[in-house]
């Protein structure tokens, strides 16, 4: 049964550039969820000019959780000291993710949040 995965912006990344950790084959059959936040922060890093074909063919991969003034009035008042991370997590339970990946060590030492369990791998 095809689990419900948000990624945390540094899993996300380390797809797109390949790099160690989660692969995008890990991922086939779930159904996907980022961040416009994550969105936002892959583009500025990468400094990639609008419009993209390579940000036009994640629309069809993934299925984008607005930041909300809920889930920002959430994220200042916790779990963690990091407001990023914290409308992360928000974000992840938006998406009634079963599974939220990170390579994030604090995230993963929550282990869950809420009835979303934090992981570093599928």
């Amino acid at each position: 049964m095809a689990k419900r995965i948000f990624l945390d912006a540094n899993a996300f990344i380390d797809i797109l550039e390949d790099r160690e950790g989660v692969k995008a084959k890990d991922l086939v059959g779930n159904i996907l969820f980022i961040s416009v936040l994550t969105l936002h922060i892959y583009v500025y890093s990468y400094k990639i000019t609008i419009p993209s074909d390579t940000v036009s063919l994640l629309k069809s991969q993934f299925t984008y959780v607005d930041v909300t003034s809920s889930i920002s009035e959430k994220s200042m008042t916790g779990p963690t000291s990091d407001f990023e991370d914290n409308i992360q997590l928000h974000s992840a339970i938006e998406s009634k993710a079963d599974l939220f990946i990170t390579r994030d060590k604090k995230l993963l030492s929550l282990g869950y949040f809420g009835a979303c369990r934090i992981v570093d791998s599928v």
